[in-house]
């Protein structure tokens, strides 16, 4: 192998070698390559390969010829088709293709049924290929920062994910009843997008331990959203949320709920069951009242009420006795309690 080939290539490559010398692993990763050789394909003992961050443009189509490959990172190479050969790599468990110029995924990109990461973000999707529901073993899907107007609805048949699924920044209206069949998805992003409702159905999202919906147009939650009982942070700022369900209180595994900069005009009395909630920030919206039921928020820590509409406070709040930090800045309260200055005495800072 000519280590000069294509700009002196294998010379800038960081090597990976197994005890009998062969090479398992290859990067040029941020290498300033310009041209990736087809004598990679004599590597054929090559289990890991990264060429990310290079001007390249495009790929030879020898890389489908690498028998051993298991992980193949191609991230931010300016690519916008990919070689047919890859559709070969069936071996593939991770494949990146983060922030290239693609417009859409290949369609034999379900072939690869030993993936079990893809990254697609960053790219300028409009569309995914039929048959993703053949990628039985994926734990971890990211097709943020795309210009997605819709999801296929097999996108729910994916058995086995269960980590993340990342779909933030496309143009997304509304996601699929499917997605909901998604029972063992323990993270799930869909921020800065155009969500208008949630599926009835989304409480079926069992095992779901953080929610990113921000910045999206969310008049409302569905009832079966209590039904979230794994689910420890909810992200729900920015969008247009009016009340909330009486369901809230089966979150009981909730430790941050993040609502700033919507329409709350009131909390449900079932708030008061989030026993292990920690962090509860309400600024920005359009309280004038809580609940009594605050009362049994014993492990709050950090209350945020800026910039409500608040004249008067539950003695309640008084009794917490995690609560460290209790912001009211920006209300139109009626008269101060006295029992602020007692928070204070006891170590909770009050800002009004």
């Amino acid at each position: 192998m000519n280590e000069n080939e294509h700009g002196g290539f294998f010379a800038k490559a960081r090597l990976d070698e197994d005890p009998r010398g062969r090479v398992t692993g290859l990067s040029v990763r941020r290498a300033g390559v310009d041209s990736v050789p087809s004598s990679l394909a004599e590597l054929r003992d090559l289990r890991a390969l990264d060429l990310s961050y290079n001007d390249v443009g495009t790929l030879p189509e020898s890389l489908g010829t690498l028998p051993a490959l298991t992980e193949l990172r191609l991230d931010a190479l300016g690519l916008s088709s990919l070689p047919a050969s890859l559709r070969a790599l069936t071996g593939l468990e991770v494949l990146s293709l983060y922030k290239n110029r693609l417009t859409e995924a290949p369609s034999w990109l379900p072939e690869l049924t030993g993936l079990r990461t893809l990254n697609l973000a960053d790219n300028e999707l409009t569309s995914l290929p039929s048959g993703l529901s053949g990628l039985k073993h994926l734990h971890t899907l990211d097709l943020g920062h795309n210009r997605l107007p819709e999801l296929p609805p097999d996108l729910g048949e994916l058995p086995s994910l269960d980590r993340y699924l990342y779909l933030s920044d496309n143009a997304l209206r509304s996601v699929p009843r499917s997605l909901c069949r998604l029972s063992r998805l323990r993270y799930l992003n869909i921020t800065d997008n155009r969500l208008t409702r949630l599926p009835d159905e989304f409480g079926a999202l069992a095992a779901l331990r953080e929610l990113r919906l921000y910045h999206n147009e969310l008049a409302e939650l569905p009832d079966s959203f209590g039904a979230l009982h794994s689910l420890r942070e909810a992200h729900l700022m920015g969008n247009r949320l009016r009340s909330l369900p009486d369901t809230l209180g089966g979150l009981r595994e909730l430790r941050e709920l993040r609502l700033m900069d919507n329409e709350v005009t009131a909390l449900p009395p079932s708030i008061g069951a989030l026993r292990r909630l920690r962090h509860l920030d309400l600024r920005n919206n359009q309280l004038r009242e809580l609940p009594d039921a605050v009362a049994g928020l014993t492990e709050l820590t950090h209350l945020d009420l800026r910039n409500n509409r608040l004249t008067r406070l539950p003695d309640a709040l008084a009794t917490l006795p995690a609560l460290e930090k209790l912001d009211l800045r920006w209300n139109v309260l009626d008269s101060w309690p006295a029992w602020l200055d007692d928070l204070e005495l006891r170590g909770c800072a009050v800002l009004t």
